[in-house]
């Protein structure tokens, strides 16, 4: 298959993002977006990646997973900002990474960011460490919790899209 041939996903996804950055459809602009599409892809190739498995069961739980976090959360940061106010205190905290998938790893972060009051600061590849921003860290045993909060989004996230079973950090210094 030529090269730009196995890059008709992306291609058709720029296209689809040049047509909403114009916000309308029409002719004109559709074929400006493939234009544009297969000039970037041609100037810029990406390597073309292996898909991720997908797995429907485990996505599903890991949606359901993300909803009600999202809900807990949003009620939990509520309560913190109403109680505390300017005295709201939040802390980072360091997580073992379970995979080494840049793609996974990035899917991760994304999912984490949905979750009111924490995100992923920064990730430390060499390390295989995340550190996540919580709000509400009043005590040790919050940033315990904020790290087992981030190993089971994490996990379900391996389990739904992950190339592999998560590695074992446990005996790793």
């Amino acid at each position: 298959m030529s090269g730009l041939g196995r890059r008709w996903p992306q291609l058709v996804w720029l296209t689809i993002a040049w047509v909403l950055l114009w916000g309308t459809v029409s002719v004109k602009i559709v074929l400006g977006g493939v234009l544009v599409a297969v000039i970037v892809t041609a100037l810029f190739p990406m390597p073309v990646l292996v898909r991720l498995p997908l797995r429907p069961w485990p996505l599903l739980r890991l949606g359901g997973f993300l909803l009600a976090d999202l809900v807990v959360s949003g009620g939990q940061v509520s309560w913190e900002v109403l109680r505390r106010g300017r005295r709201a205190r939040a802390g980072i905290v360091a997580v073992p990474l379970l995979t080494e998938s840049e793609r996974v790893v990035t899917l991760i972060a994304a999912a984490a960011a949905l979750t009111p009051g924490s995100f992923v600061l920064q990730i430390d590849r060499p390390g295989g460490l995340l550190y996540v921003y919580a709000l509400g860290m009043r005590s040790p045993g919050d940033a315990e919790r904020v790290r087992r909060q981030s190993t089971k989004l994490q996990e379900r996230v391996v389990r739904a899209l992950g190339p592999a079973a998560p590695r074992d950090r446990a005996g790793e210094p």
